[in-house]
């Protein structure tokens, strides 16, 4: 646009100007090699810069150009370092790149059939089916989610007959790491003075990035004990006891992840007592109701115990792991409140939240999950479903300790059959660890926990054999 200024700039490059011919346009700038216009722009400007970090009269020059053409030569983002995904997602990529024919996964918490696929709930076919025919439309969903959905979970979490369904608060949430991050925003909007959130140690390493990244001091409470490899009733009932009046106390509901290890009913029960006396802001992060145990029911004692008993928690539920529904990211989160007037306070103030994060959540997984709970067949096939998962955890929980038995391994494996769940916490070192991943192929993450749902009767035997040799040396 300033011909005779950019003959003056070009002419401080007599290599480029016999290379190139330039018209009042951009779009009509050519280099001999006829490539995209945008290169040859970007080259002439980088040459440009170059030279104006030496010539004063040619950044005076510069300064008549547009600020983007300018930008050519600098970025503000120079500065950031490459960083690598967590150390679950990083052993899957780590995996598929093996090309070992018997290599085994048994890092990340998805189910999988007997033959390593992976499993489509028959309810959610039936749902699929029964949605595809009604030919609904991809309007936007509320931004508290779809109404049907928020009141089947919230049925689900609290129970159909709970006295307190309507003083809870309810939103739908994506997933249950959505559903952990807006609690998370909630707390640090509404209750600003808690600057600790206490978790279990150990706990699913997400839980320290999704409170962390809200400003929390992630702080750590007495849960596993390596001797027993069970758990340390007396020191988590202590550290929660010790723990400075009205701190946030996050639990796991059931089939606690990493270590499958989950508190008795009369452990709930102290720990409900303590949290009540120190009146400490409860919260529970649901995500295996109905697949830990195959009861729906058993999975929810916990929070529906400390709801019983006076406490207004908050409840992450995921439909990840119970529906399989890991890529269609539906959750809810819960808030009990101690009146309805106060849920609907808590309700609106969500809502703000979530339009200003991602202002409406997805249809379809919810939709999957409502029309299931609410039509008895499928509601009832639903419940053959998770039965099904939850015994073949439970199948191959046993097949692996009945393996390393019948190999003679000198160590006692019945913690495994002990714990509950998606994972083990097999009590391997690092070191074993890592040795199974070089020379057997098998992948999990360092600290031992292993998903049992990697393990079939195909690789049981392999698998049983590689951990017995790594466990003798």
């Amino acid at each position: 646009t300033k011909p005779s200024l950019t003959r003056k700039i070009l002419g401080n490059f007599p290599s480029l100007t016999t290379h190139c011919l330039f018209f009042s346009h951009f779009s009509h700038f050519h280099l001999a090699s006829h490539t995209h216009t945008h290169t040859h722009l970007f080259t002439m400007f980088h040459l440009i810069s170059r030279r104006a970090q030496h010539s004063a009269s040619l950044r005076r020059h510069l300064t008549h150009f547009p600020l983007a053409t300018q930008r050519l030569y600098s970025s503000h983002f120079s500065h950031i370092e490459p960083q690598g995904l967590d150390a679950i997602k990083q052993l899957t990529i780590e995996y598929q790149k093996d090309s070992f024919a018997n290599k085994v996964l048994l890092g990340e918490g998805v189910y999988k059939t007997n033959e390593g696929k992976p499993h489509v709930l028959k309810s959610v076919r039936m749902a699929e089916d029964k949605l595809y025919n009604m030919h609904l439309d991809h309007e936007y969903a509320p931004v508290s989610g779809v109404p049907e959905f928020c009141e089947a979970a919230r049925k689900f979490a609290l129970g159909e007959q709970s006295e307190a369904l309507d003083r809870t608060a309810t939103v739908q949430a994506v997933s249950g790491t959505g559903a952990l991050r807006l609690a998370a925003a909630f707390l640090r909007r509404f209750l600003p003075q808690k600057k600790d959130i206490y978790v279990p140690a150990p706990t699913w390493m997400n839980h320290h990035k999704i409170f962390g990244d809200e400003g929390f001091n992630v702080k750590g409470y007495s849960y596993y004990d390596k001797t027993t490899k069970g758990m340390d009733v007396q020191g988590c009932l202590n550290d929660i006891r010790n723990a400075p009046q009205e701190s946030i106390i996050l639990f796991h509901a059931c089939a606690h992840n990493p270590t499958g290890v989950d508190p008795s009913m009369d452990t709930w029960k102290e720990l409900s007592k303590i949290c009540k006396e120190k009146n400490h802001v409860v919260f529970f992060d649901s995500a295996y109701q109905g697949f830990a145990s195959g009861d729906p029911q058993r999975d929810a004692a916990s929070f529906r115990y400390f709801i019983q008993d006076g406490h207004t928690p908050l409840v992450c539920q995921s439909f990840s792991k119970n529906f399989g529904l890991y890529g269609e990211r539906a959750g809810a989160l819960q808030i009990v409140c101690d009146s309805p007037k106060e849920a609907t306070a808590v309700h609106s103030q969500l809502m703000v939240l979530i339009r200003a994060m991602y202002s409406n959540p997805p249809l379809y997984g919810a939709r999957i999950v409502q029309c299931v709970f609410n039509d008895a067949a499928m509601s009832e096939q639903w419940h053959k479903d998770v039965i099904e998962m939850a015994d073949r955890i439970k199948s191959m929980r046993e097949g692996l300790v009945n393996r390393l038995e019948k190999l003679g391994s000198p160590h006692n494996w019945t913690h495994i059959t002990d714990q509950i769940g998606m994972f083990a916490f097999s009590g391997l070192t690092d070191d074993q660890v890592e040795q199974l991943k070089k020379d057997y192929h098998i992948y999990m993450t360092k600290d031992g926990r292993l998903s049992i749902s990697g393990l079939n009767t195909h690789n049981l035997d392999y698998v049983a054999q590689a951990i017995d040799k790594v466990t003798r040396k």
